[in-house]
């Protein structure tokens, strides 16, 4: 059994509109923690993942492997790791897979992954959390990397933003409903579970005047 989480806000690049003005470089997503600009980091874990947990633990399943793209040191992978599940993340920043082990007072061993130049592997000595430390986006495009590792069971809990793109360029990246369904529809069944009026006085910083976090649940469709 698997589960998905993209509760850290989608940052997809898309093969629609404007792409080149969309995407955020390996370079700018490292300073970004080196500076320290990383209010996508919930320090209690992201409310919309504790709403809807039992969705994504397929209603209190257990032994469930857990994938977390993009997942810098989100606290969550710990406590579903103590829920029994089997956590496996990506994340490019180096320093960010370092400081999970370290906040969640984790030991772990550090591997190097053959194929793959510069990538390595965390590895918790509990043998339950593994966070490869290498650009997701240098494996597959982002969509068909995830529908690739979809089994017919599992369930994909992801989170987008929606505001005035003619106003903000993002990070975090605007991402309508029709491209979702755009990348993901033909394969699987799209629900929209909630949309939750998030805006702050940094939207509002940014020219907005609304911000939308909107949660779908993706769920592959029934072979004939």
């Amino acid at each position: 059994m698997e589960s998905f989480t993209d509760v850290p806000r989608v940052e997809e690049s898309s093969d629609i509109g404007q792409k080149q003005d969309r995407v955020v470089t390996e370079e700018e997503w490292l300073q970004k923690w080196k500076m320290r600009q990383i209010g996508f980091h919930k320090e209690q874990g992201h409310p919309i993942l504790r709403k809807y947990l039992d969705v994504l633990l397929l209603n209190g399943r257990s032994g469930l492997r857990i994938f977390f793209p993009l997942c810098g040191k989100a606290v969550e992978m710990k406590w579903l790791a103590d829920m029994g599940h089997y956590v496996v993340g990506v994340e490019l920043c180096e320093c960010a897979l370092k400081e999970f082990f370290t906040e969640q007072d984790l030991s772990y061993s550090e591997e190097t992954i053959p194929g793959i130049s510069g990538a390595k592997v965390f590895k918790s000595t509990s043998g339950n959390i593994s966070l490869y430390c290498c650009s997701i986006y240098d494996l597959s495009s982002y969509a068909d990397l995830m529908l690739s590792v979809m089994e017919r069971s599992c369930c994909y809990l992801l989170v987008s933003v929606l505001y005035d793109s003619n106003k903000h360029k993002g990070p975090p990246f605007y991402v309508p409903e029709a491209e979702i369904k755009s990348l993901f529809g033909k394969v699987c069944e799209i629900k929209c579970l909630e949309k939750v009026d998030d805006f702050s006085d940094q939207h509002k910083a940014w020219g907005l005047d609304y911000f939308l976090e909107v949660t779908y649940l993706l769920t592959l469709k029934s072979v004939p």
